[in-house]
């Protein structure tokens, strides 16, 4: 079956579309575990539901949140939720995704540590708790785009994400990779001193980091095996590491377990698997961080928002019609996450893409929490749209169909333009195409 709108009244309807697809959807209308807390390392988080990063290229020109940033953070607290994984903050001036993407200096780390206070501030006064606080430490590499015009840094030629081959120019040494892992060490220094609770060393959507685990096609250190993929990753973990001074300050990564591109494009698949995700080595990669550096919790997510951005997010409406249902597309996401949890029984599993379901999201959340599928639930899109939706689901256990994200694509259009990005349909006095 091929793509079709979201249309389903009642949650019994759902259910039976997944069934004749069979997707793994596990839905609940209990409520409950979503609102028990969550012990990550010396942390605990309040409760089960996480925001994504979300970028809303809303950053001052020096990377310093702007009144929309703020704005945004503000809203997000007030809901109250048990993790917020705070949105890509780039490592170096150069790799930054657009003009007004954040960059943490010591010039603007107390704009970044008000910031943090005022999130703890009013969700414990609106809730009664804090949540977890985690910053994405960022390389946009191929995305990089400091000055508002594309300034690629690739890690190899990649036939899927270049219709024309980008110059060879824009290949990126291995002198220069060593340069891009040490400043890892300063974006650790920072967040602790801002008063974040740990650090994302981002390696999902085909950024840097991400892009590297698939570079079967490079030469030298970089590339080739599985130990040269994950070489950048794991340095820019151990420069972080390194630069940890503060109590219970954790390293972990949101990381893409699939990319949805065939070998030798893609990590997450091998050469006779074709587009089946095949999760050996995402797998064995999580253990080996888990077992060096002692990461808390992983975050999985799929596919590239720019490229094919069905896998990751399924939506009503978009650049192009995706050739399958929705629900396959996020069946293979929570079966994915399953397969991870399952692999790694003593590392907490935060999974992505339970929007698209709108008022029924949370009931694909509960399930999976409740089936031991994951341990968290994160919400990128419905976190702009609704940002309340976390005290909905605790007070009523559903969401307002009229409140709820409908996966128009018009916040990711805002991000591509460069400008800044929100909810057209819900807050649209603030954002509009």
């Amino acid at each position: 079956m091929g793509h079709v709108p979201f249309h389903y009244r009642t949650l019994d309807e759902l259910k039976a579309e997944a069934a004749v697809l069979s997707a793994f959807l596990p839905l609940s209308e209990d409520m409950g575990p979503l609102f028990e807390p969550l012990p990550l390392g010396d942390l605990s988080a309040p409760n089960r539901i996480a925001i994504q990063p979300m970028e809303g290229t809303d950053g001052l020109p020096d990377g310093t949140p702007g009144p929309l940033t703020v704005r945004r953070y503000h809203r997000f607290a007030m809901g109250g939720p048990g993790l917020i994984w705070f949105e890509a903050v780039a490592t170096k001036p150069e790799v930054r995704a657009s003009a007004h993407q954040l960059q943490l200096t010591e010039q603007n780390v107390g704009n970044y540590r008000r910031l943090l206070d005022e999130i703890r501030e009013i969700s414990m006064k609106a809730c009664g708790s804090c949540p977890v606080i985690v910053m994405q430490a960022t390389n946009s590499g191929r995305y990089s785009k400091p000055t508002g015009v594309p300034e690629p840094r690739i890690a190899y030629h990649c036939p899927p994400l270049e219709p024309e081959p980008l110059d060879d120019a824009c290949v990126i040494s291995d002198d220069e990779h060593k340069s891009f892992e040490d400043a890892y060490a300063n974006a650790a220094k920072l967040a602790q001193l801002a008063g974040f609770d740990g650090l994302d060393v981002k390696a999902c959507h085909r950024y840097l980091a991400c892009e590297l685990l698939s570079a079967y096609t490079r030469p030298g250190l970089y590339g080739g095996s599985y130990e040269n993929r994950t070489r950048f990753l794991k340095n820019c973990y151990a420069a972080a590491a390194g630069a940890i001074t503060a109590n219970r300050f954790f390293l972990t990564s949101r990381l893409n377990v699939y990319d949805g591109f065939p070998y030798p494009y893609g990590f997450g698949v091998t050469e006779k698997s074709g587009l089946t995700p095949d999760l050996t080595e995402p797998i064995r990669l999580i253990h080996e961080l888990r077992e060096q550096y002692h990461i808390p919790l992983i975050n999985i997510t799929m596919g590239n928002p720019y490229k094919n951005p069905h896998v990751n997010r399924p939506y009503d409406h978009g650049a192009y019609i995706p050739d399958e249902h929705p629900l396959t597309g996020i069946s293979r996401m929570m079966q994915g996450i399953r397969d991870i949890t399952n692999a790694c029984p003593d590392l907490p599993v935060l999974g992505s893409a339970f929007t698209y379901p709108r008022q029924f999201a949370g009931n694909l959340a509960a399930g999976m929490v409740q089936s031991k599928s994951c341990a968290m639930a994160g919400f990128g899109r419905m976190a702009f749209a609704y940002p309340s939706f976390i005290q909905d689901l605790r007070a009523n256990g559903t969401l307002n169909p009229k409140q709820i994200c409908v996966t128009c694509g018009g916040c990711a259009q805002l991000l591509r333009q460069g400008t800044p990005a929100g909810c057209v349909v819900r807050d649209r006095e603030v954002y509009r195409l």
